[in-house]
């Protein structure tokens, strides 16, 4: 079986298209025509279960030493967005630039990293080579006021990372929000995050072209059911096209 760092590096993204891949929990790997690498909430690590008694129950599929990110990207501080075990070994290559929402500063600065990071707060937008991102906002609970969704603009394509978030469907009416390529969704329901039901029912508010769950079966405490959320797709909007990704699997938007 191919190592999934040389999949990721021998990917030749055309003119026109993105790579994705899927790394499990909430992670994604992004790789553009200009062949920027980008990646958004890495875990690799078992960290939440040292510090929370969340077990990692998926598999390792990349070390942190295995690719070198031009971009590494957290939505918010938990350590399944930001993990704290892998974050320095991914920066210490002096290459990666770090973009993390405002509750990862105090985690960097705990953990000494001080260099080419940077902390974004909604509506506010990075440059990342042939890539834009976007930080547009979320419902994490009011315990985690500074996590983020995101909006990646490469070229043409438009990617809408929801982040860990309730159902807010008065905030979908926003057009940078609709029509996405891509929406990346979770559907665990634990911690207010969407679950099966309100996860369809934001594919069909939000009417991308595409729809892929996360944030399901890496813990235990976690839940998360995507036959659940396939059954409510097909009651909520059945027209609507949507997949689910192995670890590791590649999807050309």
């Amino acid at each position: 079986m191919e190592n999934f760092a040389t999949k990721v590096l021998s990917a030749k993204i055309p003119e026109g298209e993105v790579g994705v891949f899927f790394l499990g929990q909430a992670g994604f790997i992004f790789k553009t025509p200009q062949n920027t690498l980008i990646a958004v909430d890495p875990y690799l690590s078992d960290c939440c279960n040292r510090y929370f008694g969340f077990k990692r129950l998926m598999p390792y599929i990349l070390e942190a030493h295995e690719l070198e990110f031009d971009y590494l990207v957290a939505s918010h501080a938990h350590y399944d967005h930001f993990d704290p075990d892998s974050v320095p070994a991914l920066m210490v290559n002096g290459k990666t630039q770090f973009i993390g929402a405002l509750d990862t500063k105090e985690e960097c600065q705990r953990l000494g990293l001080t260099q080419n990071v940077t902390f974004v707060s909604v509506g506010e937008s990075v440059t990342m080579g042939d890539a834009t991102l976007t930080a547009v906002r979320c419902d994490h609970g009011e315990g985690t006021p500074h996590a983020l969704g995101f909006i990646l603009t490469v070229g043409s394509k438009k990617i809408y990372m929801m982040g860990d978030t309730a159902y807010r469907p008065e905030w979908y009416k926003d057009a940078l929000l609709q029509n996405a390529d891509l929406l990346i969704l979770p559907i665990n329901g634990a911690f207010g995050n969407l679950d099966a039901v309100t996860g369809a029912k934001a594919v069909a508010d939000l009417t991308p072209k595409l729809a892929v769950p996360c944030h399901y079966w890496n813990f235990a405490q976690h839940y998360g059911s995507p036959a659940d959320f396939m059954a409510e797709m097909g009651k909520i909007c059945p027209k609507q096209k949507y997949t689910l990704l192995r670890q590791g699997e590649e999807l050309r938007i």
